[in-house]
């Protein structure tokens, strides 16, 4: 910046001088170019008020009164400059607060919309809350450094295979059951699955048949549910007697009475991916008979064939199932 001896003074600024001999009465300057509101004009050394001029367009400077010839016009322009607390454009440090306008930060096209409040919830800045989780709900984790939105259904799948060395692992309920003609669990909708589960076991809630005089069996399939074993023979029961259609889970005389609730209890099943071994279960069960008693008792049986069970479906040896829940765990095989 001409017109300093030594480090030239921050901020720096530029300026444009144009000097002109008007001729007489001579109103309009062309200069070489400037800002407007960034005009000095002197007549004769003084430096006339901006109502003296105007200076609007970024060329021409226009007296309001014409010169005398022979006057000395001088114009002065300034230049832009650099403040030296502005922030560079390719990159630098600021301290103190940058208040940015909801939705006027944006990242490529997109724009960032969080409110301080979900902001204050990502950094942990906010008290921790008692709302409830629910199926679908996104969850929000860092991915080797990038930051990633999942469901909470596959975090809860995820730690299920985490949950190791004996565990009971909740895999699937039935849900109310309302007059079924059986129900069913299977490896296609990833209820046996041998590579996370050793055994499984099933709890019976208030399964109620539609009629009475009947017994809950379970069958087993070894091609995923699309056929069951269901000939008389196929099953030993706890009793020893070869001549079976299912595994008993319950006295032979279910009823469906109003004040009879059914069949409760507690099934095992072991180790059905094993095709050395026949596959058997053992259970407890307490159930109310069709002559209004109630019967605890342990119940179960084996498969007579030594094959990979992927399937099982629970029936009433006839008619429908009622109503009730039947809620499938597994035991995690620490793998």
């Amino acid at each position: 910046m001409a017109g300093y001896i030594g480090s030239v003074p921050v901020p720096q600024a530029t300026e444009t001088r144009d000097v002109y001999t008007a001729t007489s009465n001579q109103t309009s300057f062309t200069t070489g170019g400037y800002t407007p509101n960034f005009v000095s004009v002197y007549l004769n050394g003084v430096h006339l008020a901006q109502a003296d001029y105007t200076a609007t367009n970024g060329s021409d400077v226009v007296l309001a009164s014409g010169a005398t010839a022979d006057d000395t016009v001088e114009i002065v322009s300034f230049g832009t400059f650099k403040v030296a607390d502005v922030l560079p454009i390719s990159g630098g440090t600021m301290t103190g607060d940058l208040i940015i306008p909801d939705g006027d930060l944006v990242l490529g096209s997109t724009a960032v919309t969080a409110t301080a409040a979900e902001i204050n919830l990502i950094k942990g800045a906010t008290a921790r809350g008692t709302t409830a989780v629910a199926d679908g709900d996104g969850f929000l984790t860092n991915d080797g450094g990038t930051m990633r939105m999942t469901k909470v259904d596959t975090l809860a799948t995820y730690m299920g295979t985490k949950i190791t060395g004996g565990s009971l692992v909740f895999i699937a309920s039935t849900g109310a059951i309302s007059n079924a003609a059986s129900v069913q669990f299977r490896a296609q909708d990833g209820h046996f699955d041998e590579t996370k589960y050793d055994h499984y076991q099933f709890w019976l809630q208030n399964v109620i048949p539609a009629t009475d005089a009947v017994s809950l069996i379970a069958q087993t399939s070894t091609n995923d549910g699309g056929a069951y074993s269901t000939t008389n023979g196929d099953y030993h029961n706890t009793d020893g007697a070869d001549d079976s259609i299912g595994i008993q889970l319950s006295n032979l005389s279910l009823g469906s009475a109003a004040n009879e609730f059914g069949i409760n209890g507690m099934f095992n099943l072991f180790a059905p991916h094993n095709d050395a071994a026949y596959t058997s279960g053992l259970g407890t069960t307490v159930s109310g008979a069709s002559n209004g008693n109630y019967y605890a008792r342990n119940v179960g049986g084996t498969r007579l064939a030594a094959e990979n069970v992927d399937a099982i479906r629970f029936i009433m040896s006839s008619g429908n199932i009622e109503s009730g829940e039947i809620v499938m765990y597994g035991i995690a095989n620490g793998t």
